[in-house]
């Protein structure tokens, strides 16, 4: 999926000078993308102009050629179940459902991957033993994982990671990071993540400075 941004600006707030806000730039398909910035500064609000949750904003975005502008629920809908996958930084996890039962949810919307599937990447995240466990009772860090495994168990052209790794240790988040690159690579899929600062060690095509 290419992506254009055209002179965005969000209309609930007065954005500082950065290299997303007023500015033209295109997010190409295979390519990965950093935004970087301190906390507070908009990043969350990007993403979900990205994912269609919010439309207070001035500009435009196009997907491939189209205006995000013209879609209707329905189509985003479509969107959200077969080209866009996300980690939220507030993750949006079920408290009352166990872990594999969150991940379920978005992956039998596709029958995208199989269980087996599904606890393999479990388990190259450490929180496999934790499948049954419900998702109230697993620590921040480890519910990011499960999140992260939610996003990857859906079809996607675009895959937006808001913070995903704040509470995770450095040798997981590498774990993380590769099944994270495998996964867009096998896809040909835009990658966005967005930072307070780290990169990961990830090579990315371009950082934008929020």
């Amino acid at each position: 999926m290419t992506i254009q941004i055209q002179e965005i600006i969000p209309t609930y707030f007065t954005p500082t000078s950065s290299e997303v806000w007023s500015k033209v730039f295109y997010m190409e398909s295979g390519e990965k993308y950093l935004v970087k910035a301190a906390s507070g500064s908009g990043k969350s609000s990007f993403f979900n102009f990205l994912y269609g949750l919010n439309n207070k904003f001035t500009g435009s975005i196009q997907f491939d050629s189209k205006d995000i502008a013209s879609y209707t629920e329905p189509e985003w809908t479509q969107l959200r179940r077969e080209k866009i996958s996300i980690v939220f930084q507030g993750l949006r996890l079920f408290p009352e459902l166990t872990a594999m039962e969150n991940i379920q949810l978005k992956n039998q919307l596709t029958n995208h991957k199989t269980e087996a599937e599904i606890l393999a990447y479990m388990k190259r995240l450490d929180v496999d033993d934790l499948a049954h466990k419900v998702a109230e009772t697993l620590s921040y860090g480890q519910q990011q994982r499960v999140a992260i495994v939610r996003a990857l168990c859906q079809p996607f052209e675009l895959l937006l990671l808001d913070e995903p790794f704040s509470h995770i240790d450095d040798v997981r988040i590498g774990n993380a990071t590769a099944l994270i690159l495998e996964e867009v690579a096998e896809r040909n899929a835009t990658l966005v993540i967005a930072s307070l600062g780290n990169s990961y060690d990830i090579n990315y095509s371009k950082t934008l400075l929020l």
